[in-house]
């Protein structure tokens, strides 16, 4: 691509004004007032940082950048034709792609770079790629269970959190041998498959509906992958968008970890199974009340046969309204536990299931004194 004068001026003027709407972007989101302006900001960003990406001195041939473009329209456009219920797996399925782009990207400029990678690089590219890696097929496993093409219990073995912490230690120890020592290529593999099986071994613990807080820490690390390859490849607006969408997603985890009254340890080990298992015992050890035959057979929403035979629109909402509490209780408690209730001179009597009954109880709009009052 022949490079004109001021290229490179209008490509950083496209990267800022991209930068600058996906800042806006994330802004407009936090509102469901402005939630749509935030989208529409968020897509005229990444159009002015594909143009702009194609306005770049260094690309030769646009031949295999359109086929790529074809491909990723194929593909995309039938991935946002879902169900609103099936945005979670297709939102995991998104940071499952972009995770293999950045583990590709990594991978490629290691073995074109190598041997003669500076510490800094090799250790921005160690970083890149095991994030990526762990993203890539933990969103594949979050997206499979969403879907249940995988199962959705949580899949509990004992020693797993060390287990988990010997993998990642030997993928970091890896990574730092390869920051010293740049030239061991036949080490990067391992490293590689470490953080692929880690991926697979923090997400199966997890429970499927637990999946929403386990894919917004994905979306965090497919972040800061991606702000490392900003780096890899000198692109201020990949380190920008990298470093929102990781601060973003740690946030949005954080308090979602909160809102489920869990700690963000359990989210960031993957130890929701182990949670579960112990809230269910919990549950189970609870107290519970028997009932009588004569309390199943005739619960007490089901003593007013009038109130249910009737479609009166009227009636049904006088009934979901509550009666003035009396001051003047007429009778203690009955076995129900029902609260007292003044009985006025036109209310129905004990046993009465005629019309004037069922007008009285519309007008004095008090169902819990036709349950007590119509029980012979």
């Amino acid at each position: 691509m022949t490079d004109f004068a001021g290229n490179q001026t209008v490509i950083e003027i496209i990267y800022l004004v991209a930068s600058v709407l996906f800042i806006l972007s994330l802004k407009f989101m936090s509102s469901p007032a402005t939630a749509r302006y935030g989208v529409w900001a968020g897509e005229v960003g990444m159009l002015l940082a594909i143009c702009g990406t194609l306005l770049h001195h260094g690309i030769v041939d646009f031949k295999w950048i359109i086929i790529g473009l074809v491909l990723g329209s194929g593909i995309g456009i039938p991935l946002g034709l879902v169900q609103m219920t099936a945005v979670p797996q297709r939102t995991a399925l998104s940071h499952a792609f972009g995770a293999l782009c950045v583990t590709l990207v990594g991978t490629a400029e290691y073995y074109l770079r190598s041997p003669d990678v500076p510490r800094f690089m090799m250790g921005v590219l160690s970083f890149e790629v095991i994030l990526g890696g762990l993203t890539f097929t933990g969103s594949l496993m979050a997206a499979g269970k969403l879907e249940e093409v995988l199962p959705q219990r949580p899949l509990i073995y004992k020693g797993q959190n060390l287990v988990n912490f010997l993998l990642m230690g030997i993928a970091v120890a890896v990574a730092v041998y390869l920051v010293l020592n740049p030239g061991a290529r036949e080490l990067f593999p391992v490293m590689l498959g470490l953080a692929l099986i880690f991926g697979v071994l923090l997400v199966i613990p997890i429970g499927g509906a637990d999946m929403p807080t386990v894919i917004s820490l994905l979306n965090s690390y497919a972040g800061l992958s991606a702000a490392a390859m900003g780096f890899v490849l000198g692109s201020k607006l990949l380190i920008i968008a990298g470093a929102l969408d990781g601060s973003s997603g740690l946030i949005l985890s954080v308090i979602m970890s909160k809102a489920m009254n869990r700690s963000f340890a359990n989210v960031l080990f993957g130890a929701f199974g182990q949670v579960q298992q112990v809230a269910a015992g919990a549950q189970e050890a609870k107290p519970v009340r028997t009932a009588t035959p004569e309390e199943s057979a005739y619960p007490p929403w089901r003593r007013c046969s009038l109130c249910h035979s009737s479609g009166s629109r009227a009636h049904a909402r006088a009934h979901e309204r509550p009666a003035r509490r009396s001051r003047h209780p007429v009778r203690p408690a009955d076995r129900h536990g029902r609260d007292q209730w003044r009985l006025p001179a036109n209310r129905c009597r004990p046993g009465d299931r005629s019309q004037r009954c069922h007008q009285s109880c519309r007008t004095q709009r008090s169902f819990q004194s036709h349950l007590r009052h119509a029980d012979p």
